[in-house]
């Protein structure tokens, strides 16, 4: 869609390019690489080697599961990719953030009620019980989706795309931090190599959207500067 400028041979397009691909290796190196652990956490009690069998599919459908969830993830990555880059033209045509955002929710509820009542027909697998089921609901509706995806489309009004889904995965970071101190997780080298690399992917990005910004005000001041001239002389 062309809203991203992108030039290959200034250092500013360089330092983009390569702040995306070192926050993927990161996310990657994150997500797929374990290693040994860093600290010294109470480990948990494992499951016995016959419970691990029952509880096991086979190995066919474990890895059709495995094929069709990874599909599953790219494609959801693709249609939020293309989400950021229509909630840019959205903003610019109706700037009520508010508004578009409860649209938006209305809209998904009504998918997400259809296709509900097409997996599960009896509603007593939807009832809240506990209080700690009632919680988790109701943050995971006003903070994680209504404040969330408000402030994600603030962002990108403000910032643009790349800007806003350049933080995006800094979430997995955040997840093994909540890990660590509240859940008392292992820390794993694999864990800290990918947040490093991250975080250098960002830095360099960041950078590289703003010495494009610098350039393109400069420019402009510029062209602002010799149309006045222009018009001064007689």
């Amino acid at each position: 869609m062309r809203m991203e400028p992108l030039k290959l041979k200034s250092m500013a397009g360089a330092a983009k390019i390569t702040g995306t691909l070192t926050s993927l290796a990161g996310l990657l190196l994150l997500s797929l690489y374990k290693g040994v652990p860093l600290t010294d956490q109470a480990a948990t009690d494992a499951p016995s080697p016959a419970a691990l069998h029952h509880a096991a599919p086979s190995d066919s459908s474990g890895n059709r599961s495995w094929m069709l969830g990874t599909m599953a993830l790219l494609f959801n990555c693709l249609c939020f990719s293309f989400w950021l880059l229509l909630q840019t033209k959205l903003t610019k045509k109706y700037p009520a953030i508010y508004s578009s955002t409860a649209i938006m929710f209305f809209i998904s509820t009504l998918q997400g009620g259809a296709v509900t009542l097409a997996m599960e027909r009896h509603v007593s697998p939807w009832m809240l019980t506990s209080k700690l089921e009632i919680v988790t609901v109701l943050y995971a509706g006003i903070v994680g989706s209504g404040a969330g995806y408000l402030i994600m489309t603030w962002c990108v009004e403000k910032k643009g795309p790349v800007f806003t889904a350049a933080f995006i995965p800094m979430m997995q970071i955040m997840v093994a931090i909540i890990d660590f101190f509240f859940l008392h997780e292992q820390i794993y080298l694999g864990s800290v190599l990918g947040s490093v690399l991250m975080i250098l992917g960002l830095y360099l990005l960041l950078w590289g959207k703003k010495r494009d910004e610098s350039s393109v005000s400069c420019t402009t001041t510029t062209d602002k500067q010799v149309d006045e001239q222009a018009d001064d002389k007689p």
